[in-house]
This record gives structure tokens, sequence and C-alpha cells, in this order.
């Protein structure tokens, strides 16, 4: 099978091995979209034959949308950069500067 080497796809043990690392009833989400990401519920594994004849498994995110993905998370798939807030200026307590 040829990999796109840009974004290689994650093979179904790949994705096993990896999700031993973790609890296994830590709750599993899918983050999609990475212009407006957005995290959602997984709700299913169905496997399926694509144009080539090769067995396709596919992760089905149950339809329950739950908001923007962590920002950890968007950083951590290069989505976004990271964002540290500004120096802020401390102020006297009279207001004057």
């Amino acid at each position: 099978m040829k990999e796109n080497t840009l974004h290689p796809e994650l093979t179904v043990g790949a994705m096993i091995d990896r999700l031993s690392a973790f609890d296994r009833d830590a709750p599993l989400r899918l983050a999609i979209n990475p212009l407006f990401a957005l995290e959602h519920t997984v709700g299913g594994i169905v496997p399926a034959v694509d144009a080539h004849g090769r067995t396709v498994v596919y992760i089905v995110e149950s339809g329950d949308q739950l908001g923007p993905v962590p920002p950890s998370v968007a950083v951590a798939v290069n989505w976004q950069d990271s964002v540290e807030a500004p120096p802020r200026r401390r102020r006297s307590a009279t207001g004057n500067q």
C-alpha cells in the first residue's frame, strides 16, 4: 500500500498500539477540521471496502459535537501555533502609571 508522505494513513495496528498506552476507560474523541477545530464523540467503528478492494476501517462520530478542541490538542497536531498571553504590566493602585 502506497503511503501519503505528507499525511500517512494510520493503520488499525498502529492505532491499537498508540491507544494501548492510555487508560482503557478514558473517553475517546475525534478532533475535526483544523481551521475551525471542534471535538466530537465517537459513535462506532465500521469496516468497508474501498475502490481498490482494500478493507478500510472508519471511526464514526456519533453526531455529538462538544465544542472547540482544547488549544493543547490543536498545538500538538500543528493546527495552530502555541500562544502565550502577553506579559501584563503592573498598574498602581491609584490608576496612575
